[in-house]
């Protein structure tokens, strides 16, 4: 019993042990949700016997899926796993890859991610040929947030309304009739299949609600309409469900997260008990108050009250600079100055901004500065050119349906497959026999090595044969950096047992963090990408109207009230000091304005602030070589 309680307090303590029925843990940031959801399952299977098949756990990243298995691995002395512990699209992955059939989806189906459903759509929007241009963009978000509400296209079509929307539900049936030719999922379709083949074969949800007698899911505010529907569907039968968010921390609106899910969870569930973990472990407690009297702003519930046995702490430095290049002056002297003369590494600070264009000035000043820093929401992996060529020639010999993988790779590298020559193609459905006659590709050769080779031995020699790796191996440096990212790939491909795990794997990873842990560098990011980390100091850049909150959200109270949320979120990252900084003037998206403090910065109270202003250069001598910096920055 004391190896699951010793590190809890007491509101944890009272979650951790609570299973007689539904219970919503609210749980305030820094409050140690990671450890209660741990410790729960934990719980569930050394004192109450639960057997680990037993427990369904949904987190809302693949990171977070990971740090609970490595906990455990360290509360549970006989090892025991629970193999049924991912994100909600995972889950329903593999679901539909065990039962899946009973509605006609074979097992070897694969997933679309968001570049794969582009190029259906466009070719559709080309087929459509509308009298006026849309963008394919457009159109996927709009089939996605359909399919987050669980709306078929025969039911959009009823409800559309305008060009666009018209334009759209033309184009839904018709992508959807496209994946389905393809043997192909969307991420979308992963959960709405899934909450179809629940709702039309009893039999089915009946085994996985009896499995999953216990559901445990991470972060609920956001949460959409089909995973709400999914979670209830198989929550009806045993009602043990325990979700755990925080509605201040709701801010994925965009992706059709709906914060009404957590709100009405008491409505759904009468009977349910509420935890509120208001215990912060992260910040002090001027951060901790000058969030708190943020977040009051919003009128959509009551926040918690959170506290700390943390010292009071500095006061939030509030910096008004006259440009965007000041601006990272500002930020740049400060690192400079706390990782010269304390005990400070550059991976101890964070800049956190509204939008990804706004790195491009602090870049510039970190560069000139010599600040090392890492960039987080540039390309990802998996969405580069090479690793998606790679995925699709291994994609076509695991499903020769595929027609996006053949589009893709039928001329990588140049073939001399013309227009006329695609079109025969297409025309034969991508007959084996005929690909190869027109393409030189070995198709047949590698159709028989699926059967023989490992996985990274068959993406080594598809590669190969196809001519890629000879097509990148020019001697420039992009294309050598091309190829070590498909080294990269083997690293991968090398621990999984089937080409499907593989594929499956790749389409589900999340965007990798290529910069060691151990590297020392300063963190850039947007205030989305921030969620769920920390940092000993954190600088929230552009505090203006119009950029901080956004000018998209100045129209509707509930936009606005999710962009206080979203700086509540980036208050809540800082651990020992915050700075805010705003500009006179910005350089932004080709145009210099004049600018307007942020309403949030007017909701902070005075008495937690600090005020500084430019007042000349003042010379001094680092160990990293600077001699000039603006005085009155460091406070």
């Amino acid at each position: 019993m004391e190896d699951i309680f010793h590190s809890l307090n007491e509101e944890q303590k009272l979650a951790v042990k609570y299973f007689d029925g539904p219970s919503l843990i609210v749980a305030g940031p820094g409050s140690g949700k990671t450890r209660v959801l741990t410790h729960k399952m934990a719980y569930l299977i050394k004192n109450l016997n639960v057997s680990p098949q037993n427990i369904l756990g949904i987190t809302f990243t693949n990171k977070a899926a990971n740090e609970i298995k490595e906990r455990m691995h360290f509360l549970l002395e006989n090892n025991a796993r629970i193999s049924w512990l991912g994100t909600f699209h995972s889950v329903c992955a593999r679901i539909l890859r065990r039962d899946g059939n009973a509605t006609g989806i074979s097992p070897n189906y694969v997933i679309y991610d968001s570049s794969d459903q582009k190029v259906v759509i466009r070719s559709l929007i080309k087929k459509l040929n509308p009298s006026r241009k849309i963008s394919p963009d457009a159109v996927s978000a709009m089939i996605s947030g359909a399919k987050n509400e669980l709306v078929s296209p025969s039911d959009y079509e009823k409800s559309a309304y305008g060009f666009f929307q018209e334009q759209v539900a033309k184009i839904y049936p018709q992508y959807q009739k496209q994946l389905e030719e393809n043997n192909a999922l969307d991420f979308d379709d992963l959960i709405v299949k899934t909450v179809e083949l629940f709702r039309n074969y009893p039999n089915i949800l009946n085994k996985y609600a009896e499995l999953f007698k216990y559901i445990l899911i991470d972060e609920y505010q956001d949460t959409n309409h089909s995973q709400y529907v999914f979670s209830k569907l198989l929550a009806k039968r045993y009602n043990q469900l325990c979700v755990v968010g925080d509605m201040s921390q709701s801010i994925y609106s965009f992706r059709g997260a709906d914060f009404r899910n957590i709100l009405n969870f008491k409505k759904d569930y009468p009977e349910a008990k509420i935890f509120n973990l208001t215990q912060n472990y992260r910040s002090t407690k001027v951060i901790l108050d000058a969030a708190t009297n943020l977040i009051k702003n919003n009128n959509t519930h009551i926040p918690l009250e959170l506290w700390t046995k943390n010292s009071g702490g500095d006061l939030i430095s509030l910096y008004e600079a006259n440009d965007e290049k000041e601006e990272g002056l500002y930020i740049g002297f400060n690192i400079l100055d706390k990782s010269s003369k304390q005990n400070f590494s550059f991976s101890d600070f964070a800049v956190l901004y509204r939008t990804n264009a706004q790195s491009r000035s602090v870049e510039e000043q970190f560069i000139k500065l010599g600040i090392s820093y890492r960039l987080v929401g540039g390309t990802r992996f998996y969405d580069r050119k090479e690793i998606k060529d790679a995925l699709s020639f291994l994609r076509i010999l695991h499903n020769p349906r595929d027609t996006v993988s053949w589009e893709r790779i039928i001329n990588v590298p140049p073939r001399g497959i013309g227009k006329k020559a695609l079109e025969e193609l297409k025309s034969a459905k991508w007959d084996l026999d005929f690909v190869q006659s027109k393409s030189k590709l070995p198709l047949k050769e590698l159709m028989a090595d699926k059967k023989t080779l490992s996985v990274v031995e068959l993406l080594s020699k598809v590669l190969q044969k196809a001519g890629y790796i000879d097509y990148l191996n020019d001697g420039s440096e992009e294309n050598l950096a091309r190829l070590e990212n498909l080294e990269e790939l083997k690293s991968v491909a090398s621990q999984f047992l089937t080409l499907g795990d593989f594929l499956e794997n790749a389409a589900l990873m999340e965007a990798l963090d290529e910069t060691s842990k151990d590297s020392d560098a300063v963190t850039l990011m947007t205030l989305h990408s921030a969620k769920g980390l920390e940092f000993r100091e954190v600088f929230i850049v552009g505090m203006e109207e119009g950029l901080f909150p956004h000018s998209r959200s100045l129209f509707k109270r509930e936009d606005l009230e999710e962009e206080r949320r979203l700086c509540y979120v980036g208050v809540t990252r800082a651990k020992e000091k915050l700075h805010l900084t705003y500009t006179r003037k910005r350089l932004y998206l080709g145009a210099r304005a004049s600018s307007i403090l942020s309403r949030f910065i007017m909701e902070i109270p005075q008495d937690l602030l600090i005020y500084n202003t430019k007042s000349g250069m003042q010379t001094i001598r680092t160990s990293r070589g600077l001699e000039k910096y603006p005085g009155d920055f460091f406070s």
